[in-house]
């Protein structure tokens, strides 16, 4: 349900850090401070759920390297869904 917004704005989070090492955001400087600062939390905590998660970010039907590359963006929303649908009874 919030998993869509979700993902756009952590999307629009790593947007706004990559771009403003390559050019000038009509942002004040605190502002990129902090995203930039945001940013490398989360990729920071969701590299510790790729660790800690493992088993269940190795359930995506598909490659291994995608899953943890859609980990480290999304985390929690990206392996839970699978997660969840793994354990529901078919």
């Amino acid at each position: 349900m919030f998993t869509l917004p979700s993902k756009l704005l952590l999307l629009i989070v790593y947007g706004v850090a990559v771009c403003s090492y390559l050019t000038a955001l009509p942002l004040s400087p605190d502002v990129i401070h902090w995203v930039r600062i945001m940013a490398a939390v989360l990729l920071g905590v969701h590299f510790l759920e790729v660790l800690v998660c493992f088993r269940k970010v190795a359930l995506h039907k598909g490659p291994l390297f995608d899953s943890v590359l859609l980990t480290l963006l999304f985390g929690v929303l990206h392996w839970k869904p699978m997660a969840d649908a793994a354990r529901r009874p078919r």
